[in-house]
């Protein structure tokens, strides 16, 4: 697990978390069940790269002044001018006890479908699963080479394992195949005589 040193908040004012993030750190808060809520500040930098690097279901341990605390990423509030975390929420975790997160879905390979001329589309992005804290995968991988057009993978068919389970249902649909779109002709039935046609009212200019 990556360490991450962190440092008690003892000023709450705006402006007290202003001058927390021009020094390169960011507010954020440690709690659990049985642990009153403790405002602290950590590296901006070393934050971002962890979660980068390990994924948001990673679990962190926070040093503050020399106490150590088992913790995951809760909630995050974000400036969206600046693309930059402003405060982070943590929470405590028991790394015996079954949690319930969200994990991306990565679909790998080409599919053959895809090969033939079918258009891919991947309807979910992330699964629900629970699982104990140290045994969260980064992402879900699924291999799609053998998915054909017309076919189509649900939750049932992704690959099981004993360190997670699916909380989703078992027949929504994960991704599919679509056959390749045809333009479709239409046919009067009657023969066309060739020439222009006397009247262009209602009619689109193609040359505009």
């Amino acid at each position: 697990m990556t360490t991450i040193q962190a440092m008690k908040r003892t000023e709450f004012t705006n402006s007290a978390k202003r001058k927390v993030r021009e020094s390169g750190k960011i507010p954020a808060i440690i709690y659990g069940k049985a642990k009153e809520s403790q405002p602290v500040a950590l590296d901006s930098i070393e934050l971002i790269k962890t979660l980068r690097d390990e994924g948001k279901n990673t679990v962190l341990h926070l040093d503050v002044d020399g106490s150590s605390h088992a913790v995951m990423l809760y909630d995050m509030q974000t400036d969206p001018l600046k693309n930059e975390i402003i405060h982070a929420d943590f929470h405590i975790v028991d790394m015996q006890a079954d949690v319930q997160v969200e994990v991306p879905v990565h679909l790998t390979g080409e599919a053959q479908g895809v090969k033939d001329g079918g258009v891919l589309q991947q309807s979910l992005h992330e699964v629900t699963i629970t699982s104990k804290p140290g045994n969260i995968p980064q992402s879900i991988d699924v291999d799609i080479t053998n998915l054909g057009v017309n076919e189509t993978l649900y939750i049932k068919d992704l690959s099981t394992s004993p360190n997670y389970q699916f909380t989703q249902d078992e027949e929504q649909v994960v991704a599919s195949i679509l056959p390749p779109q045809q333009e479709e002709e239409i046919d009067s039935g009657e023969e066309q005589e060739p020439g222009q046609p006397e009247n262009e009212e209602g009619r689109e200019n193609s040359e505009e």
